[in-house]
């Protein structure tokens, strides 16, 4: 299988939020109930001024990946929590002018064939804003070692979500991103 197999493009995440949801499910380990609050706030994302989302679909239609961002909003609940994080690493200026990456998953049948770097680049490709963060589980893992491939840097970490269990990076990019040579 090779990455050929998956068109990246543009997507009506709204639309498709369930196709979506099953891709994180599987890829992150969510439960129904995860799921079910996920939807919620995922649809409200997709309101936020900027808001915009790429797919990885088969040529049979099948959603397999999917990565959603905006231009980041020191009022969202998100810039909030990292916000103090990002004072003590004297980063807090990355909330300014930044895109975030929301959300980034592809199907574990289809990872490692280059559809996350597909879909980070495509999207951060149509920022206007100078450079992104995101936010990635404080952990050595194939996703961290994609953003570090792509520019991204630790701006901070042990960053603690209210509803999660493990800790998180805060990590940032200039953009454009690099591409392989």
């Amino acid at each position: 299988m090779d990455d050929a197999q998956a068109v990246i493009g543009p997507v009506n995440l709204a639309a498709r939020v369930d196709e979506a949801l099953a891709v994180q499910a599987v890829a992150f380990g969510l439960d129904a109930e995860e799921v079910a609050v996920r939807r919620h706030i995922v649809l409200r994302h997709l309101t936020s001024p900027g808001a915009r989302a790429f797919g990885a679909t088969t040529p049979d239609g099948r959603l397999v990946g999917f990565v959603y961002g905006m231009p980041n909003d020191r009022a969202h609940w998100w810039s909030t929590v990292v916000e103090p994080y990002l004072r003590v690493t004297g980063t807090a200026d990355w909330l300014e002018g930044s895109f975030v990456i929301t959300e980034l998953h592809v199907h574990p049948a289809f990872q490692g064939l280059g559809l996350g770097r597909g879909l980070i680049t495509a999207i951060t490709d149509t920022a206007d804003e100078k450079r992104s963060i995101l936010s990635a589980i404080d952990t050595e893992s194939p996703a961290r070692g994609l953003y570090r491939s792509l520019g991204y840097t630790d701006l901070a970490r042990q960053v603690h979500f209210p509803s999660a269990a493990r800790p998180y990076a805060v990590m940032g990019a200039p953009l454009p991103l690099p591409r392989r040579n």
